[in-house]
C-alpha cells in the first residue's frame, strides 16, 4: 500500500478539488496523509501539492511549498512530487524550467492525467464523493465551475475558465452524501454563486436549488460564500428570511465604493447601486449578517475615493469585512491597459486605515451580542474552552465563539460535543471572539 501526502493551498474551492481527488487515490488503496507544521515529516511515496495562483502572496506561498518538499524529496522522504492547480495551470512553462525537481506538473482540470500518473484509473463512479479535510460536521459545496465575469484585476477566469454550473441533480446526490457523512453544515460556494443555473437553465436558480439542499435530512444549516453583487437574485433573500437552514448570512465581496474605481475595476455596478444593495439585503432579511471583501490600491483610486470607501464602510457597518491590496497580475485587464499607480507605502497605509475602521465595527457588534442567547455549533476543542460558531459566524474566516469547558461537558456528561449544537449565552467580546456558557 503506498502513502501519499495532500497538500492543499489556497481557497476552500481547490480544497473541494483536493478531497474529490483524495476519494480517487483512497479507494485506489493509497494511505494519505494530510499535511503536517513540518509538511513533510514522515517518508511518503509521493506529495501531490494543490497550488494556488490568485494573487501575489498566494503565488509566493504556493513556490515556498513546492520548495520545501522538493528538499524533502532530496533529503529522502518522499520519492515524487506533483504539482497541480491555479499556479500549475497559469505558469507550466516556467515552473517546469525554474524546479525540474518535480516530477510532474498539471493544469486545473488535469484529474484524470495527474491520477494516471499516479497509477490510478479516475473511477466516474466516486465523482460526488470526498474524503473531508474539514471537521467532519461541515463542508465545503461547489456549485459551479469558472466565471464569467470580466473584473479588471482577477485572473480566474483566464485560469478557471467560463462559468460551468454544475447540474442541480449531481449537487443535491454530493450533498446527500456529506450529509450521510454527518455533515450537519454546507458552505455554498463557487467563482460566482449568484449566476449559478444561467447556462444550464437559462435563467438563475440559486434560491431553488438552495431549497432543495434545505431539504436533506441532516442538514441544518445552510450558508452561502462568494455572491456577485451585480443581478443579485432577490428570490434568495425572501428565502433566507423565511427558511429557517439558511443562515442569515451573505458573503459578498463588493471590492469598493467608488464609482470611478467601480468603473475602472469592471464590476458592472455603481456606487449608488451597491448602496441600494446593502439597504435591500438589511430590510428584505432582517439580522443579516453581511460579510465583504474589499480591494485598496487599484488604478485610479486616489485620496477622494479612498475616503469615499472609508465613508461607505462606517455607514455600512458590515459585520464582517476583510481586504487585499492591489497587485499587477499579467494577462488581465488592468495589468495591460492601467498604470499600477499607487505606491505601495500608499496601498499599505490605505489598509491598514480601512481595517483599523473595522476593527472598531466589528468589536460594537460583537459587544451588541452580549447577553444574548445564540444557537452554536461546536467546532473543536482548544486550551481548555470547547470553539464554536453561529450563525453569524463562518469557519476559517470569522471570529469564534469560546465556550466554557465546564458548562459543555456538564451538559453533555463524558459525550465528546464536537459537532454537536450547543444554547450559549454571551458574556465577554473583542473585536474577533466573543466568550460564552452554555445555556441550562
Amino acid at each position: 500500500m503506498k502513502k501519499l501526502q495532500f497538500i492543499s493551498l489556497g481557497c476552500s474551492k481547490n480544497r473541494v478539488d483536493s478531497e474529490h481527488l483524495m476519494k480517487q487515490l483512497s479507494a485506489s488503496g493509497y494511505t494519505l496523509v494530510l499535511e503536517s507544521v513540518d509538511l513533510v515529516s514522515e517518508p511518503v511515496d509521493c506529495v501531490v501539492i494543490n497550488t494556488c495562483g490568485f494573487i501575489n502572496d498566494a503565488k509566493v506561498e504556493s513556490i515556498e511549498t513546492i520548495f520545501k518538499v522538493v528538499d524533502a524529496k532530496n533529503n529522502g522522504l518522499a520519492n515524487k512530487v506533483f504539482v497541480f492547480g491555479c499556479l500549475s495551470q497559469r505558469y507550466m512553462e516556467t515552473l517546469v524550467e525554474m524546479i525540474p525537481e518535480v516530477d510532474g506538473f498539471f493544469g486545473v482540470f488535469d484529474f484524470e492525467t495527474l491520477l494516471s500518473a499516479l497509477g490510478v484509473k479516475y473511477n466516474s463512479g466516486l465523482l460526488q464523493q470526498r474524503i473531508l479535510t474539514t471537521p467532519s460536521h461541515y463542508a465545503y459545496l461547489k456549485i459551479s465551475e469558472g466565471c464569467d465575469r470580466s473584473c479588471s484585476y482577477c485572473a480566474i477566469p483566464m485560469i478557471r475558465g467560463p462559468h460551468i454550473s454544475i447540474p442541480e441533480e449531481e449537487v443535491l446526490i454530493e450533498a446527500r452524501n456529506l450529509a450521510q457523512m454527518g455533515v450537519k453544515e454546507l458552505i455554498v460556494i463557487a467563482q460566482d454563486t449568484t449566476y449559478y443555473g444561467l447556462d444550464l437553465y437559462r435563467k438563475r436558480t440559486l434560491a431553488t436549488l438552495l431549497e432543495k439542499l434545505s431539504l436533506i435530512d441532516g442538514i441544518e444549516w445552510i450558508r452561502l460564500h462568494y455572491s456577485y453583487p451585480a443581478g443579485f437574485p432577490e428570490d434568495v433573500l425572501r428565502l433566507m428570511a423565511e427558511n429557517p437552514k439558511i443562515c442569515k448570512y451573505i458573503d459578498i465581496p463588493l471590492q469598493h465604493s467608488s464609482d470611478k474605481v467601480l468603473k475602472m475595476m469592471r464590476r458592472s455596478i455603481d456606487g449608488r447601486q451597491t448602496r441600494a444593495l446593502i439597504e435591500k439585503m438589511r430590510k428584505m432579511v432582517p439580522g443579516v449578517v453581511l460579510r465583504t471583501t474589499m480591494l485598496v490600491g487599484h488604478p485610479g483610486e486616489g485620496k477622494r475615493e479612498f475616503e469615499d470607501l472609508l465613508e461607505f464602510v462606517s455607514e455600512s457597518r458590515f459585520e464582517r469585512l476583510g481586504a487585499f491590496i492591489y497587485s499587477e497580475e499579467e494577462g488581465t485587464f488592468g495589468a495591460q491597459n492601467y498604470k499600477d499607480s499607487v505606491s505601495r507605502k500608499v496601498k499599505q497605509e490605505r489598509y491598514e486605515r480601512l481595517m483599523e475602521l473595522q476593527a472598531g465595527i466589528s468589536l460594537e457588534y460583537n459587544r451588541s451580542r452580549i447577553g444574548s442567547k445564540e444557537k452554536v455549533i461546536v467546532d473543536s476543542f482548544s486550551d481548555g474552552v470547547y470553539v464554536g460558531r453561529s450563525m453569524s459566524d463562518s469557519p476559517e474566516v470569522d471570529g469564534e465563539i469560546l465556550i466554557g469547558a465546564s458548562s459543555v461537558d456538564k451538559l453533555f456528561k463524558g459525550k465528546n460535543p464536537v459537532g454537536n449544537f450547543v444554547s450559549v449565552n454571551i458574556l465577554n467580546a473583542d473585536e474577533y471572539d466573543l466568550v460564552a456558557v452554555c445555556s441550562m
